[in-house]
């Protein structure tokens, strides 16, 4: 017997399970698979609660956004180019389900070297101890060049480097994010932080010109979060830091300068929930009105996951 005093259970107040209000029923549970099925059925099969119900919730959103013609805004982290997802968001783009793509650096280095070559994404364990990591000279010289023809033209930075390609006519400008939205008149803006990418260790490198061409991408950027307000959404999709601390700045400016930002939609996409997406993508921003979404997994997975669900639901 225990030398230590229990705590005594027999006057505990009890009910009946039956009549207890629950949160689970067991009309939302899933239906199993079967082989053969569509798409919308295995949507209609999935349990209706929690991220199956959320993901339907954002692929709704966004169709009714682009029924209203409100803005579906997809910020991006450079990892979504580098797990194939581009073709996918230019096909978004093409059908009009997507009106504004805004990236890091990085996102547009990869795609740009899609484009070109085929191949992105070197070795960096193997190439950064010899000092070679990053002096791909080609690559810099597009995307600097860009920069200063953007600056001197009084254009936008991802402007400028979907021009470019499309000047190149490279092997693989088809699966070109950056191009794709130029050619389609869609704004892709771009939203550096100096010393973070591979371009800006060159010569060819201008602060200056780099600075100038994103800080015009940013009000463009801007001009597009001011006409989220009742019925836009914005998509975060794998920038744990840039995008999401742009996108605060963004929302915080159009709504200094009047504009009606709130009732809107955000949700965040990546395999792991960051700090800074969570506070100001999927939560702060809709305080005064709107939800927010936070969807977990692989992009090479949710992406085309959630591509699937708009198709499906805007039949």
């Amino acid at each position: 017997m225990s030398s230590f005093k229990e705590i005594d259970l027999s006057r505990v107040k009890t009910h009946k399970a039956a009549d207890r209000k629950s949160l689970v029923h067991a009309s939302v549970e899933a239906v199993p698979p079967k082989k053969g099925m569509t798409f919308r059925e295995f949507l209609d099969r999935l349990p209706g609660l929690l991220k199956a119900d959320d993901l339907k919730s954002i692929a709704d959103d966004v169709i009714r956004a682009k029924q209203k013609s409100k803005p579906v805004i997809a910020m991006l982290g450079g990892h979504v180019i580098k797990t194939g997802c581009s073709p996918v968001l230019i096909d978004l783009l093409k059908r009009g389900f997507i009106t504004h793509v805004a990236s890091n650096g990085a996102a547009a280095i990869h795609d740009t070297e899609l484009a070109r070559f085929g191949t992105t994404s070197e070795d960096v364990a193997d190439s950064l101890g010899d000092g070679s990591f990053g002096m791909a000279e080609d690559t810099a010289a597009l995307v600097n060049r860009a920069a200063q023809n953007a600056s001197k033209g009084g254009k936008g930075f991802g402007e400028a480097v979907g021009e470019e390609l499309l000047k190149e006519n490279p092997p693989f400008i088809d699966r070109a994010l950056v191009a794709c939205a130029h050619q389609l008149a869609v704004p892709y803006t771009l939203h550096v932080a100096l010393g973070t990418d591979i371009v800006h260790q060159h010569p060819s490198a201008d602060g200056g010109a780099i600075g100038d061409a994103s800080l015009r991408d940013f009000r463009i950027f801007a001009s597009s979060v001011s006409e989220i307000g009742n019925g836009g959404v914005v998509l975060n999709l794998g920038s744990a830091v840039i995008m999401p601390e742009v996108f605060l700045k963004a929302l915080s400016v159009s709504r200094n300068l009047g504009h009606d930002v709130k009732n809107f939609t955000t949700a965040n996409f990546d395999i792991i929930q960051h700090y800074r997406p969570d506070v100001n993508v999927v939560r702060r921003p809709v305080v005064p009105g709107g939800n927010g979404y936070a969807i977990t997994g692989h992009h090479e997975i949710m992406i085309p996951l959630l591509a699937a669900a708009i198709y499906e639901g805007s039949d």
